[in-house]
């Protein structure tokens, strides 16, 4: 192709000579517009705008403005293509100016959405916003289909750098659905791209990497090799950020390639980019800064300022990593020089805060708090709330490193305000949200910390229970019917303090820093009483609960002797374990806890053992803690869950009419001889005593069961909505607690997809569940990602459904040890107890027994959210 246009430049110029000679002005005109398009095609911008001018003046000496106003359009691009977009907004004027005067609507459509665009990359958003939206006005005046969802996915792009992500997705998808209807890549290719942003912003990386995969295709559909490169270097970012780093460099190093092979200068500068961020999280320096400084070189060498700019960030950021704050900082200047003579606000922005972090380095904060301000009015000028956020955060450290307590409290409190009302009005799926929250952790810890800091320990648990399960707060509320998302997803601090203080049942509620656990308690008449415990595991380690956490879980064997995807395991002896027998133990334990889980009460409760009167606790865990078996903890206290205090709270105030009272769906042993692996061999084998289980459980609540063939996953999902209790004994995955059921016998003899028989969290939290209580008789029903949520799986999917209670395993059980513990857990339960007691008395009937009294077989049992009866109605519960 550049050999044919490299003929073609030769070709016109000898076309232009003639025209000259021969003093053709049209046939001149020709010629100009030629070379200029075949010089943009080569990325050789400089070349063609100097024709293009050419191509221009000969259009106004004849006054030709059709012809005018496309050489001003296509000397907008060209410059634009430089990255100087205020000389390409100026030529974009010119156009919008010139389609006015003649009429030309259509013209008019097209500048607006090149001034969109421009604006936009200038970070002037407002302005950007105006221009799209004239050109979706006139896109659809004039009919024009492809303009429409192209205007629609250029809002959605710009709506994404404010922050305001839903609106983001809604403009997106609409000019998608636009441009599958009319079959106009361009505009798919950008919409997939927002998706890609959006989801990569937010940490979903799978959904990221099939977003790309989309624009793969689409390029490859159109023949595009250099937009191909540039989506391969995407998909290397997103698996750098997955920890994949060998899969990193070779869909980076497939931009590399592609791009040498077309061509094209800038898409290679663009690679070795990527190449570089891949090699400085890998801490190969050398490597980094070699490819950054190609990236740098041939921005320079293509005009492209603000990918300048940009090189110039990543050098900095790499002598910052290799301590060298001086060298980071020169070339953070060089950053901050280029933004400002290009009219690149956000460039400034961005070079404002690394300079703000690197001054703090140096205990300069006079200096590091005037860069955070400047950061800060940059910021508020764009309209930019998270790089406001961003700001705060760094003025609110100066104001720490300085000892200014009030004014870091300040920033800090500006910060989490940020955050909660991007999250309340911008972000609606759940996933996003959780993945929002985590992303912006550390305002939220430093908020309570320093209110810890200041002696205002209410104030600190208020701020801190502000921060925990905000995801499942909205859900619930909407799933109660309480009122609308946007009016409840940020709680006032004095509704925190009504619900703490009317707390009736004791209830701790925990925040971890590293070494240090920060504990109140509240229930106890009057304010909460704050305590504070050093974790002390008499070593170094950055995070000492989860090691301590680690170690208690390691010496009582938990999970081992049993595989985790099969609770039909025969037994181990104690002695192939490292879990010692009750009777075995040398020491009377505190309250009858088992000498293995001491450590573990002595951090979590031991603090405030005087405190804790009465035989019923409820905890609030942070971070590590909330994979602890509380429950196992104390013989004398009943102990369980919840996220937050205010999701207790809209749990018990939920509507009476609203949990079923009847019906229980009892699930065991599903059939899954039909999940075989390559080779045809089944990949899980029978859960016997889940069968005898579930079984007895439905003799005692006289209830039909679901078992073998017929617990499928469309069963189960067609009943589960309906019963007071539901009661599951299947397979369970390690990592996320997932459950297998099985597939549709309709499949015959094919072998089914996972979808078909994985009961994953999505599938509980698109059902209006009714249930009471859900026993999760599963290994590793209580796993999952731990964040600000607690632990993200299967648990909280059943309370984000409408669950009231979910009794869960933190790890693998053992088969005929759980259906002994879950027996007597019914039997109970049929005796009017409610299900914190029967589960205190499930764990003594197994710490009774020969065969099961090391801990890892009844310690793993956890009861979340409120604790309920089950009223037992026998002919109503036999119902589906």
């Amino acid at each position: 192709m550049a050999e044919r246009i490299l003929q073609d430049i030769a070709e016109q110029k000898k076309r232009l000579e003639i025209a000259q000679i021969n003093k053709n002005t049209e046939e001149k005109a020709h010629a100009y517009h030629n070379l200029a398009s075949a010089y943009y095609f080569l990325k050789d911008f400089h070349r063609a705008i100097e024709y293009l001018k050419q191509y221009l003046s000969i259009a106004e000496e004849v006054g030709d403005r059709e012809s005018a106003g496309c050489a001003y359009n296509k000397l907008g691009y060209a410059y634009r293509s430089l990255g100087d977009y205020q000389r390409a907004i100026e030529y974009h004027n010119q156009d919008l100016r010139i389609s006015k005067e003649v009429g030309d609507r259509a013209g008019e459509g097209r500048a607006y959405g090149n001034l969109g665009w421009n604006y936009g990359s200038l970070c002037e958003f407002q302005q950007a916003i105006e221009c799209h939206n004239q050109h979706l006005i006139i896109a659809k005046e004039v009919g024009n289909k492809a303009c429409e969802g192209e205007a629609y996915c250029q809002l959605g792009h710009i709506y994404i750098h404010l922050d305001e992500y839903q609106r983001a997705i809604e403009y997106t998808n609409k000019g998608l659905i636009i441009a599958k209807q009319v079959g106009y890549r361009k505009t798919q290719l950008l919409g997939y791209r927002n998706l890609r942003r959006i989801h990569l912003r937010f940490g979903e990386y799978q959904r990221a990497i099939e977003d790309a995969n989309k624009c793969i295709i689409l390029c490859k559909e159109v023949g595009d090799r250099a937009g191909q490169g540039h989506h391969y270097g995407d998909l290397g970012t997103i698996y750098l950020h997955l920890g994949e780093n060998q899969r990193a460099i070779e869909y980076i190093n497939k931009h590399l390639n592609i791009a040498k092979e077309v061509g094209d200068r800038a898409v290679e500068g663009e690679a070795y980019c990527n190449l570089g961020s891949l090699y400085h999280h890998l801490e190969d320096f050398q490597r980094a800064m070699e490819c950054m400084k190609k990236h740098l070189s041939i921005a320079k060498e293509v005009g492209e300022r603000r990918c300048q700019g940009h090189a110039y960030l990543c050098i900095g950021e790499i002598h910052y990593s290799l301590g060298d704050v001086a060298g980071a900082m020169e070339y953070y200047k060089q950053c901050m020089s280029n933004a400002e003579e290009i009219g690149d606000r956000g460039g400034q922005g961005n070079a404002y805060c690394r300079l703000g972090m690197c001054y703090i380095d140096l205990h300069d904060l006079k200096e590091a708090t005037e860069c955070y301000k400047q950061h800060l009015s940059i910021a508020e000028e764009m309209g930019n709330r998270m790089a406001e956020a961003c700001a705060h955060i760094g003025l609110g450290i100066s104001c720490l490193c300085s000892d200014s307590l009030n004014e870091a409290l300040g920033h800090f409190r500006c910060c989490v305000k940020i955050y909660d009302t991007i999250r309340a009005n911008s972000i609606s799926e759940d996933q996003l949200k959780i993945s929002f929250r985590t992303n912006c952790e550390a305002a939220y810890t430093y908020l309570w910390q320093v209110l810890v800091m200041l002696d205002r320990n209410d104030e600190a648990l208020y701020a801190a229970e502000r921060g925990r399960a905000q995801a499942l707060l909205d859900a619930l509320k909407v799933t109660y019917g309480l009122t609308s998302l946007s009016s409840w997803s940020i709680e006032s601090e004095e509704e925190v303090r009504n619900i703490s203080r009317k707390t009736t049942v004791l209830t701790v509620f925990v925040a971890l820093e590293l070494k240090t656990a920060n504990i109140w308690v509240l229930g106890k008449k009057g304010n909460p009483i704050f305590r504070q415990a050093e974790i002390d595991i008499g070593r170094e380690h950055e995070d000492s609960f989860t090691f301590l956490l680690d170690f208690v879980l390691e010496c009582i064997g938990a999970g081992r002797g049993i595989r985790c995807e099969n609770r039909s395991m025969d037994k181990m002896s104690d002695d192939q374990t490292s879990t010692t027998r009750d009777d075995d133990q040398t020491s009377e334990p505190i309250q009858g806890t088992a000498d293995l889980l001491q450590p573990l009460y002595d951090v979590a409760l031991g603090p405030i053992e005087d405190l804790l009167d009465g035989d019923e606790l409820i905890v609030v865990p942070d971070g590590a803690l909330s994979k602890v078996p509380w429950a196992a903890l104390s013989e004398t206290l009943r102990i369980r869950t919840v996220p937050s205090l205010t999701s207790l709270k809209v749990i018990t105030d939920s509507p009476i009419e609203y949990h079923s009272k009847s019906g229980a769906l009892l699930v065991g042993d599903p059939c899954l001889k039909k999940i075989t692996n390559k080779r045809g061999n089944p990949i899980y084998d029978p859960l016997n005593y889940a069968r005898m289980e579930v079984e007895m459980i439905g003799e005692i609540l006289k209830s039909k069961t679901l078992t073998g063939e017929d617990a499928t996953k469309e069963a189960v999902l067609q009943r589960i909505g309906s019963v007071s209790l539901v009661h599951i004994a299947a397979h369970g995955r390690k990592e996320t607690g997932e459950i297998v059921l099985a597939p549709d016998p309709r499949w015959g003899y094919k072998t089914p997809k996972e979808k078909d028989y994985i009961l994953k969290m999505s599938d509980i939290q698109a059902v209006k569940l009714r249930a009471r209580l859900v026993v999760l008789s599963c290994c590793h029903s209580g796993q999952g990602p731990v964040s600000s949520e607690g632990v993200v799986g299967m648990a909280r999917a059943f309370l984000f459904a409408g669950a009231r209670s979910v009794l869960a395993s933190l790890w693998a059980i053992d088969d005929e040890a759980t259906m002994i513990f879950m027996i007597s857990f019914y039997q109970q339960l049929a005796n009017g107890e409610s299900a914190s007691v029967a589960l205190q008395g499930a764990m003594k009937c197994l710490r009774d027994s020969h065969d099961y009294s090391a801990p890892k077989y009844w310690a793993p049992f956890v009861l979340m959210g409120d604790d309920v009866k089950i009223e037992m109605e026998k002919e109503s519960l036999s119902k589906w």
